[in-house]
């Protein structure tokens, strides 16, 4: 899906690590949210509440998920992280990523 029709943005940013990480939230009308952002390239770390799934759109970066080897994933890739769960990030090139938080 390369659109989101009829939702509600935010306009508010989320702003991580200085301005390095950015992102909005998208709200749908069943309730369910997303966020779609831009990573800078640098080292992250980030712990989640809910499960999560990132969709890489552009970039490449690396991620370690707990108790995991690091994994290289690039565009048109996605991964899935636990809830209440943490996990590494090297960005490499400028990321465009879109997070879906699932149940």
């Amino acid at each position: 899906m390369s659109q989101f029709d009829q939702v509600t943005v935010v306009k508010a940013a989320n702003i991580y690590f200085d301005g390095k990480v950015t992102s909005r939230t998208v709200k749908f009308s069943d309730g369910s949210h997303k966020t779609l952002g831009i990573m800078l390239p640098g080292d992250y770390e980030f712990s989640t509440a809910a499960k999560e799934l990132m969709e890489i759109l552009a970039g490449e970066l690396e991620i370690q998920l707990a108790g995991e080897a690091w994994q290289t994933i690039v565009a048109g890739q996605s991964f899935e992280v636990a809830a209440n769960s943490s996990f590494k990030l090297k960005i490499h090139t400028v990321t465009d990523y879109c997070c879906s938080y699932l149940a």
